[in-house]
């Protein structure tokens, strides 16, 4: 069968809405081994590291130009007293982690750990405060302690453990998922709550805070509008106020049920399409939160921030329920590639995206093995390091004269084509999936107002959609050049085999 042509329009010359860096955000929770025998291993360790931090993590994460990390939660940050996490390690207290697996910790990861973490990263710091169970006191004090310089009672405490600057520390969240494990809270609650942590959360000197109200679950539009109620009146004359910048909502992709989402590896076609579509409705989301905001900000003066977004599938067989560890086949790619065409149509309002996790727990970038210390880089990572290039850029619209190839899943439309493309500093990136599991498809690109010379053509596919890399394998899915790209009279012919993924990086000339 041949492949199925589609035509898309873009103009090189009329740029959109820039795309955040912060749209390729991560998120490091204290769950599982995601700190803990993830990023930190500790000074006694046989794995190079740097005050305990894993090196070769970090290298590779630098290759994704990481621009921030959001910690120390998730559920954990409201029930953490950053408090217990400074000092000299042997003296701070251990706590129970009552969200994940009940585990003991010993808190030898905390403020200085992170802040270390970050620079050796290079990324913006994201701390999650305590909301659900700190105090406004706990919250404003740990601002401080990060941010002031000069004389006061948290900058002694800090020069005492070590640490003569301040930091730049701009973006805080003022809890997370208050309407569940961050507190239980009705949205009005939850609102006035934002507007007394938020109002403590004080600037220091130069350090503007970009303060993250704790937002939906999903669809909950209800909430959305709670909180801009909350910011100001509706209508033009929207002037946000100073206590909070940002508002966020979470979407996870969960195509089976909460009690048996999936397995990461074994699943069938139907399985993947269903995927797809649950994945392919964040559009649907970040329209929906976007239109309740634009009803009170026209000028998009609030951002809107998923800080938490990423398949869920049912833990590997034999680990721990709560460390929530799963695989990360090809299917996981494909999820992740899709999702960033959603972020960069959205670019207007979304000003932040956190993939929940980095390492180790959930779509993670990065795997590493208990036993050998061996780190795998999984398909999704790849995803990050491909589109890098979409960081900061200005994205290009994308006219499909035609529409998109799409097919029925469970009474819901899925267009088994994606693709979206910026420009910056005198380069194209186009990025375009087929999430079709048999079909191949043909992109026809009409490219007006310019012309291009390809730099380069990258393509992330496997035979089988559940190919995953492992230590044994670590390259089953990974980059490679894509040669089926071809020029043509208007632009340019990319061939996209059945699930696969493709960059296109060019000049433009």
């Amino acid at each position: 069968m041949s492949p199925v042509t589609v035509p898309a329009i873009i103009n090189l010359d009329v740029p959109g809405p820039v795309i955040s860096r912060h749209l390729y955000g991560h998120f490091a929770e204290h769950l599982g081994r995601c700190v803990y025998d993830g990023f930190y291993v500790g000074e006694d360790s046989d794995l190079p590291n740097e005050g305990g931090i894993r090196l070769d993590v970090v290298e590779a994460l630098r290759a994704l130009n990481i621009p921030n990390l959001r910690w120390p939660g998730g559920c954990f940050a409201d029930e953490y007293h950053w408090m217990d996490g400074i000092g000299p390690k042997e003296s701070r207290p251990a706590m129970v982690n009552t969200h994940w697996g009940n585990v003991e910790e010993n808190n030898h990861f905390g403020t200085h750990e992170f802040m270390a973490l970050c620079e050796l990263l290079g990324a913006e710091p994201y701390i999650s405060g305590n909301v659900g169970s700190g105090t406004v006191r706990e919250m404003s004090d740990w601002v401080e302690y990060l941010t002031r310089e000069g004389d006061s009672p948290m900058v002694r405490l800090r020069k005492a453990n070590g640490r003569e600057e301040p930091w730049r520390v701009r973006f805080w969240g003022l809890g997370n998922e208050a309407w569940g494990c961050g507190g239980n809270m009705k949205a009005e609650q939850y609102a006035a709550e934002a507007r007394r942590f938020g109002t403590y959360c004080r600037d220091h000197g130069d350090n503007k805070l970009y303060r993250i109200a704790a937002g939906a679950n999903s669809a909950d539009y209800a909430w959305t509008e709670t909180l801009m109620k909350q910011l100001g009146e509706l209508g033009c004359a929207y002037r946000p106020a100073s206590f909070m910048q940002a508002l966020s909502f979470h979407y996870y992709t969960i195509p089976g049920t909460w009690q048996d989402k999936g397995s990461a590896t074994e699943f069938g076609v139907d399985d993947h399409y269903r995927t797809m579509a649950q994945a392919a409705r964040v559009d649907e989301l970040i329209t929906g939160h976007s239109n309740v905001m634009d009803c009170y900000d026209p000028g998009k003066n609030v951002g809107l921030v998923l800080d938490e977004w990423g398949t869920w599938w049912n833990v590997e067989p034999g680990t721990n329920p709560g460390f929530l560890y799963q695989q990360n086949s090809l299917r996981d790619a494909l999820v992740a590639s899709l999702h960033f065409d959603v972020f960069h149509r959205h670019a207007d309002r979304l000003v932040m995206a956190n993939i929940a996790q980095t390492v180790n727990v959930l779509q993670a970038m990065i795997l590493t093995d208990p036993d050998s210390g061996a780190l795998v880089l999984t398909p999704t990572y790849h995803v990050f390091e491909m589109n890098k290039g979409h960081q900061d850029a200005a994205s290009l619209r994308v006219d499909l004269p035609d529409g998109l190839p799409a097919r029925q899943v469970d009474g819901t439309e899925l267009r088994t084509v994606s693709l979206s493309a910026s420009r910056k500093n005198g380069q194209v990136l186009i990025s375009l999936s087929n999430l079709d599991a048999g079909e191949a498809a043909d992109v026809e690109l009409d490219l007006r107002g310019g012309a291009v010379a390809i730099a380069r053509a990258r393509i992330l596919t496997a035979g089988d959609l559940r190919t995953h890399n492992t230590p044994d394998a670590p390259e089953a899915v990974a980059p490679r050049p894509h040669e089926q790209v071809t020029a043509t009279p208007s632009g340019l012919r990319v061939h996209l085999p059945a699930h696969s993924f493709v960059t296109v990086e060019a000049s433009l000339t």
